[in-house]
């Protein structure tokens, strides 16, 4: 990637962005190839969210990620260069994607500010390949957007992904790259208002009609044949899902949506991420696989959970009984496990704490490790990746084995749920979390995901209350 120490701001003028680019199109004519010019620029304090609100299109892909309690979020809106694909090597050929493009994008403007330049935000379903017909997201989904709004401790950037070749018309560009940050400007200055919506949230909540996927018994039965392979040895531990749909009289609202979710869950990782087809996958996760910053990792080994209690003393009586439980303990320590060897695999050396802590959340609580270590170089974001998912957290132990033990108890298909949701920078920063305490929307339908750890101790009454009490999370949240 070429770095062009250019610091005028091209968006005050019209004519110098059009001299601009109708110099960088000389490049790609010189070298007879798609060509990538990405320019970062600053601008006074917006909401990423209200952007997205107001430009993004249904037939187009977005990705939204937001950190609330960090005061930092991410909006991706529009395609400058995307892959699809179906693969058993989908990691692989997802970083190979990505540095490709960087091979040919010239980045410009204000570089040093945070979530500058090019990233890359990416989509893995959860299973390596999708056996099921219905999935509304293939394997892997990787893109590069035409603009992308951050905000980060009230430091606003722009950065503007475009693809320039030798047949394009710069002054047709010129014109299009004006209106739409103008319009960004404009629009991202206001405050989002989800009050037009609230009437008719009020009366659609006592109109939603909510159907099981699978039957309840089904999930305890389940639990029950999983308990079996266990004390037959044939697994330690495995995650079961369980899914919701909920039917509306109206159509979901998205946005409002994921602004319910980031103000009822500050301490989550609230994301969106769509199809282009007009559906779009939502959550707040507490889990991060992987983050990356200066070559240094963090990851989350998150298992073990119990209910937040309705006063002080009853919650810290249950977080007690968390903390002392041999089944929660055991839970979280494979998780653990499972992460420093898979590290140490890549020559990496995780650092990880001798006892576990408490993450707190709306109306639950886990067991929480956080592991870190230094990535050496050569070794990629995805590379990582590859590597982690799935954790004992969302699949179970040995992986192999209980995911083909999910495919037989499961009747639904998990497409993007339990999956690595997140984005690579140009200079090999990443964050992704796991897509836990999810939802698919679209349309009048929203399907909700929730799932459970199963160990030796597990109780099919108690595991099927942990399950519904995160559906209740995300059900609060729909609009």
């Amino acid at each position: 990637m070429l770095v062009t120490p250019y610091r005028t701001n091209l968006f005050q003028d019209t004519y110098e962005l059009h001299q601009f680019l109708l110099a960088f199109k000389q490049t790609a004519v010189q070298k007879k190839q798609t060509q990538i010019l990405s320019i970062s620029q600053e601008i006074p304090a917006v909401d990423p969210l209200v952007v997205l609100q107001a430009i993004a299109r249904p037939d187009q892909l977005h990705f939204y990620f937001e950190k609330p309690a960090q005061g930092e979020a991410i909006a991706a809106i529009d395609t400058a260069a995307a892959l699809k694909l179906e693969s058993p090597n989908r990691f692989y050929k997802s970083q190979e994607f990505i540095q490709s493009c960087l091979a040919n994008t010239t980045s410009i403007g204000e570089l040093n500010l945070p979530f500058s330049g090019a990233h890359f935000f990416c989509a893995f379903t959860f299973f390596n390949k999708n056996l099921e017909s219905d999935s509304p997201f293939p394997s892997a989904t990787v893109f590069l957007p035409r603009w992308q709004i951050a905000l980060k401790n009230q430091t606003a950037v722009v950065v503007a992904n475009i693809p320039i070749d030798s047949e394009i018309n710069v002054q047709d560009l010129t014109e299009s790259l004006w209106r739409t940050f103008q319009a960004i400007r404009v629009t991202g200055l206001e405050r989002f208002h989800s009050a037009s919506f609230l009437d008719i949230a009020i009366d659609a909540r006592k109109l939603f009609k909510k159907q099981d996927v699978a039957d309840v018994n089904h999930f305890k039965s389940s639990v029950v044949k999983a308990l079996s392979s266990i004390q037959a040895e044939k697994i330690h531990k495995i995650v079961l899902a369980h899914a919701l749909d909920v039917i509306s009289p109206i159509p979901f609202q998205l946005i409002p949506s994921v602004n319910h979710l980031r103000t009822r869950h500050p301490d989550c990782n609230i994301f969106s991420t769509s199809n282009g087809k007009g559906q779009s996958f939502i959550g707040a996760s507490p889990e991060r696989l992987i983050s990356i910053h200066n070559h240094e990792l963090v990851t989350d080994a998150l298992a073990g959970s119990a209910p937040r209690g309705k006063i002080s003393s009853e919650d810290g009586e249950l977080a007690n009984r968390l903390l002392t439980s041999e089944k929660e303990r055991r839970e979280h320590r494979v998780v653990i496990d499972f992460i420093r060897d898979r590290l140490s695999q890549l020559g990496l050396n995780p650092q990880i704490l001798s006892q576990p802590q408490l993450l707190k959340l709306l109306n639950i609580q886990h067991l929480w490790t956080p592991i870190q270590a230094k990535v050496p170089a050569g070794v990629q974001p995805l590379e990582i990746l590859a590597e982690l998912h799935p954790t004992p957290a969302v699949a179970g132990v040995p992986s192999e084995s209980a995911q083909k033990e999910i495919r037989r108890y499961e009747t639904f298909n998990r497409s993007l749920y339990a999956a690595p949701l997140g984005w690579v920078d140009h200079r090999g920063n990443s964050e992704f979390v796991v897509g836990i305490r999810s939802a698919l929307i679209d349309g009048c339908r929203a399907r909700l995901y929730a799932g459970a750890g199963i160990v030796a101790g597990s109780d099919p009454d108690k595991e099927l209350a942990e399950i519904q009490l995160k559906l209740q999370a995300l059900l609060k949240a729909l609009v």
